[in-house]
């Protein structure tokens, strides 16, 4: 299967003229080992990591094609679903109703609650809409459009900055999330950004739990081309995280991004994991600057509130990175992450590419969100 799509990709490197010899030799290395195993020992974990190099050769070829796009371009070619599942119905009612009135707000929060902004959050748009209008006697709908965009940046701009915490070094990123949202690959992505500033980078392999997420952890350190420490599966993640420490400080390294299982099946164990993570950081690395970033799927919608609700009950949050917002009209629970936790959005998927988890800005994201 991988012969194959090397080949496939060879052929494709040479037509594009793509420099990416390193990636391709660390994709064979790493089929070279697969192969080198009996049939019997090709479990779960040998699949997923199959995916994976399918999955990074998808994504070289997306770079390819984007490279020449601006982030902001990026980024409204990225909510282009979204735009069509909240902007383009509010322009539609908008001009349906020429005139500001109750049944005009009442079809407005219709179209907010179904792209999953929630039901508080939207009532509150609503009733600042409702209070602004009067105040600034707005009597025609079309009016309201930039009164709109206007009370969205206003939710999403909370009073902890969007930045990410890692501007001095030595600095520690603690990623946490249910399986499947995207973790792994959102802490490759946040490598390969941090080292392209220059950086120095270690990864710690703390997610021990789930089958491959080493060896697809490991991928991504390759790729990006950061240091990585394991320990093999079903080890502690503090036992983990506390050679990783140890590593990073012998390197004199600028950031230890540092996964964890994504269990949520109990949280008690959720917590005392969590727990013995923060107290092994607290002692062994006090110096460094600590953030702690919950990666959420934003096409689960609400769902994704509920996660963040139970993470925020057993460990401190400061930011979230949204993941797969190409891939959902309901990018309105961007809205409920900000209004109702509190909690600044820090990083949102908008693509396959390396470039495209971006910084989240209040300001861009509307404008992009309503094609401007």
């Amino acid at each position: 299967m991988l012969k194959g799509l090397f080949s496939k990709f060879k052929r494709n490197e040479e037509e594009k003229e793509i420099n990416n010899s390193e990636e391709l030799q660390d994709i064979k290395e790493k089929t070279e080992e697969i192969e080198e195993q009996s049939v019997e020992q090709k479990s779960e974990e040998i699949i997923d990591m199959e995916q994976e190099a399918v999955d990074m050769v998808s994504d070289t070829k997306e770079e390819v094609t984007t490279s020449k796009l601006g982030l902001f371009e990026k980024l409204k070619m990225g909510l282009s679903k979204t735009r069509n599942g909240i902007v383009d119905k509010v322009d539609s009612v908008l001009k349906a109703y020429k005139k500001v009135d109750e049944e005009l707000f009442e079809e407005l929060e219709e179209v907010l609650i179904t792209s999953d902004a929630g039901v508080n959050t939207t009532m509150e748009i609503i009733d600042r809409l409702r209070t602004e209008s009067k105040k600034r006697k707005i009597t025609e709908s079309a009016e309201l459009r930039e009164l709109i965009k206007e009370i969205l940046i206003d939710i999403l701009t909370l009073e902890e900055s969007n930045e990410l915490n890692v501007s001095n070094s030595p600095s520690v990123i603690l990623v946490v999330g249910v399986n499947g949202v995207g973790k792994t690959t959102s802490i490759g992505k946040i490598a390969h950004r941090m080292k392209g500033q220059g950086k120095k980078v270690i990864l710690a392999a703390g997610d021990t739990f789930r089958a491959a997420a080493i060896d697809q952890l490991e991928i991504w350190s390759n790729r990006v081309g950061v240091d990585i420490v394991k320990h093999q599966e079903g080890a502690d993640t503090a036992a983990v995280i506390f050679d990783a420490i140890q590593s990073a400080k012998s390197k004199n390294t600028d950031i230890l991004i540092c996964d964890t299982a994504g269990r949520l099946h109990n949280k008690k164990n959720l917590m005392n994991e969590l727990g013995k993570v923060s107290k092994v950081l607290e002692r062994e690395f006090n110096e460094a600057n600590k953030e702690t970033l919950l990666v959420l799927d934003a096409t689960t919608g609400q769902n994704a509130i509920q996660q963040a609700k139970v993470f925020k009950e057993v460990t401190n949050i400061n930011g979230v990175v949204l993941t797969k917002l190409d891939g959902t009209a309901k990018g309105g629970v961007v809205l409920s992450i900000a209004n109702e936790l509190n909690i600044p959005v820090k990083l949102i998927g908008v693509g396959e590419g390396m470039e495209d988890l971006q910084i989240f800005n209040p300001n861009d994201f509307v404008n992009a969100l309503f094609g401007e």
